[in-house]
């Protein structure tokens, strides 16, 4: 039996993809091909074959995890913290700071960043929400970070990319 645990009245709760799963064209494959090409020959030319075994080993675990379906996860923002899926919960006391990158309709993200340095920060889709309201009902419990105005750079590239 699960134990259930109150973390206080949820303030705001939505649905997200855990990842975006871009469409690909023919040509985003052909780039893909002729550039993993380019790095094996270069690989080859250099005798450097611990980085052609490392490109391989990237190419299975990207090609096992395009073929994977994004989950749905669920966020809780409530008084004691946020909730993500069914079994991670975070502290108010545990993150640093927030901030929201709105550009739509491309990119419409929530980003926590944590006080440990071991814990990257996390990205988090706003889906439909309204922004203004979620920065107004989070200022009450953590600083916004004014200064981050783009997107993670992991995010950023992933987008332009079309990685996932």
């Amino acid at each position: 039996m699960a134990k259930i645990i109150d973390h206080g009245e949820t303030l705001a709760a939505w649905d997200f993809p855990e990842f975006t799963k871009y469409k690909k064209s023919a040509l985003w494959y052909l780039v893909m091909i002729i550039t993993v090409t380019g790095l094996v020959l270069f690989g080859i030319f250099t005798q450097s074959y611990l980085f052609i075994i490392l490109i391989f080993i990237l190419i299975v675990i990207y090609v096992m995890r395009s073929r994977r379906e994004p989950s749905l996860l669920s966020i809780n923002i409530t008084e004691d913290g946020i909730s993500i899926g069914q079994n991670t919960f975070y502290k108010w006391k545990d993150i640093r700071s927030f901030w929201i990158i709105y550009e739509p309709p491309e990119i419409k993200n929530l980003y926590f960043d944590f006080k440990t340095g071991l814990r990257p920060s996390i990205s988090i889709s706003l889906e439909n929400q309204n922004p203004l309201r979620i920065r107004k009902m989070l200022s009450e419990y953590l600083p916004e970070d004014t200064d981050k105005e783009n997107e993670s750079f992991s995010d950023g590239l992933g987008r332009i990319l079309k990685l996932q």
